[in-house]
């Protein structure tokens, strides 16, 4: 219970389950550490240029290094895929860069009931929400930056009698690189974006499951979080406490309802402003703080907090959960949908209502993932921000889809289906964001407050197993990104690719790769761009 209606965060994302993957068969005790390096050389080219192989084709080499590890021992279950590239421009075409992606997970048995806990994640992120989409993360995208982002703790789960006894505690830091390119443009007014955070969050719970000594089930729950932003000297603090129980009505079906107290507050520093009442930037185009500043309430709520709903379980294949009530200071409502449609295919759906920001939702995305998973990857090589397992997954593109530094209502829903049988591997998905920000009144001439983004998106992926030692796959998306922001450009972004991998000897082995990508600003033409990838990769 305490998972539905305390810690249920919208971290489902757009494209849960979309990844060419079927549930993949449970990890053995096993250690499997895979190191590789390879070559990659792409092309670009501009279609919405009649010359399209003269001055607007780029290419460029990229020199890759990288590790897939999955760890599972009786102290020890790891998951971690991280890859990084030195890409290297052709006659200056493009400014040679390092890129890091990857994930990792792992999860350390200290003592029976006491374990620690971590994550990382480095992953391109876009920079705001007006601008280029991320459809294509080769070669130069000015509109995209690289983030990280690590959490650690430990957690405690133990039994005193019939009494279920759990505490945790994490700390989790993000940092997300300069951009010289943010807040460029003169004819849009200035957006603070994300530089570093420190997060906090710790709980505490005692319960007893139905009919351990009562015919109902009932957990209290104390918990804590805080949240310090650099930019601006922004805060985020919540305190809670709740009581929740489970009443079985019949075999398959239970009502689930809780009550009980939350204080949340927002706050940060006034904005650093010139004569004219616009913000003073800093080298990177980030806002700065007036140091005679008195701290700025953003949001801020105190009082009664209350939920209830239903949890239904008609057989081990189906789990619905839905909850609705009163939370920050307005309705609040959450619900998930699993369904094991056969042994091949699955289906995922979530409903989420949180309040958040880049950070928190970034860690706590992290420390949703199991230690057992794949990490999605596109047609070229880059991750999509997703991650997937039997045990459940995550996606981080909630969060990515703009680096804003203001603390947000998220509000949104995600269906994917995935799955597959013999030789091929399935899913599509979409889903819905929306995010009202949370700003007090400034010396700015232009507030984020109450400003609402919208986001919504599809994916489909489709693979087949041509022989034992090569396959094909292909994958389609299309979003759509609406900034609230007065006269800020809406964006639709619409693309696919293909991919044929071999495995040639040994270790060997190499991939071919095309696509094709569209980009549509508002009161734009849209920018139609290709690309061909090959590579050639050797595994340790």
């Amino acid at each position: 219970m305490v998972g539905i209606t305390q810690f249920y965060r919208g971290s489902a994302g757009i494209a849960l389950g979309v990844a060419m993957l079927a549930a993949a068969p449970a990890q053995s005790r096993s250690v499997e550490i895979s190191p590789y390096v390879g070559v990659e050389q792409v092309l670009e080219f501009d279609l919405s240029n009649n010359d399209a192989f003269g001055d607007d084709v780029v290419t460029y080499t990229a020199l890759i290094a990288g590790v897939d590890a999955g760890v599972s021992t009786r102290r020890i279950e790891l998951g971690a895929s991280y890859r990084y590239e030195r890409r290297i421009g052709w006659d200056g075409a493009i400014d040679d860069e390092n890129v890091h992606s990857g994930l990792a997970r792992a999860e350390l048995r200290v003592a029976r009931g006491l374990s620690i806990e971590a994550g990382a994640i480095a992953a391109r992120a876009r920079t705001e929400i007006g601008g280029d989409d991320l459809g294509l993360l080769t070669g130069d995208n000015s509109n995209s930056t690289q983030i990280y982002s690590v959490y650690a703790g430990p957690t405690v789960s133990t039994n005193a009698g019939p009494l279920e006894i759990g505490a945790a505690y994490r700390f989790g830091y993000t940092h997300v690189e300069d951009n010289s390119l943010a807040n460029a443009d003169p004819n849009q007014p200035p957006v603070d974006y994300v530089d570093r955070t420190e997060y906090h969050s710790a709980y505490a719970s005692v319960g007893m499951s139905a009919g351990e000594q009562l015919p109902f089930g009932w957990t209290a729950t104390a918990g804590w979080e805080r949240e310090d932003a650099r930019q601006l000297d922004q805060r985020y603090e919540g305190y809670y406490g709740r009581l929740d129980v489970t009443v079985p009505v019949t075999p398959t079906l239970a009502l689930i309802g809780g009550v009980g107290y939350e204080n949340i507050e927002i706050s940060q520093r006034d904005v650093l402003v010139d004569a004219n009442g616009e913000p003073v930037l800093d080298a990177n185009g980030r806002f700065q703080s007036d140091p005679n500043s008195p701290r700025l309430l953003a949001f801020d709520t105190d009082g009664f907090i209350y939920d209830g709903g239903i949890l239904w379980r008609p057989n081990s294949r189906l789990t619905l959960t839905a909850v609705a009530g009163e939370r920050y200071d307005t309705t609040y409502y959450a619900g998930s949908l699993s369904y094991q449609a056969s042994e091949y295919s699955g289906v995922n759906a979530a409903v989420y209502n949180t309040v958040e920001s880049f950070g928190r939702s970034t860690t706590n995305t992290l420390a949703g993932l199991p230690t057992d998973f794949t990490v999605g990857r596109n047609g070229f090589n880059q991750f999509n921000g997703c991650a997937f397992s039997v045990e459940g997954g995550g996606c981080f593109d909630d969060g990515f889809g703009s680096l804003n530094s203001s603390n947000y209502r998220s509000r949104g829903a995600s269906l994917t289906w995935a799955g597959g049988r013999g030789p091929w591997s399935y899913g599509v998905g979409a889903g819905y964001q929306n995010r009202r920000y949370f700003q007090p009144a400034t010396n700015a001439n232009f507030t984020l407050d109450r400003v609402t983004d919208e986001v919504f998106a599809l994916q489909g992926n489709l693979g087949y197993q041509l022989t034992p030692g090569s396959s094909l796959d292909g994958n389609l998306y299309a979003n759509w990104f609406e900034s609230g922001i007065a006269g800020e450009a809406d964006v639709f972004s619409t693309g696919g690719s293909a991919t044929y991998s071999v495995n040639l000897w040994r270790g060997l082995s190499a991939q071919a790769s095309a696509g094709l990508f569209a980009n549509d600003i508002e009161g734009e033409e849209t920018d139609w761009l290709g690309s061909l990838l090959f590579g050639v990769y050797y595994g340790f």
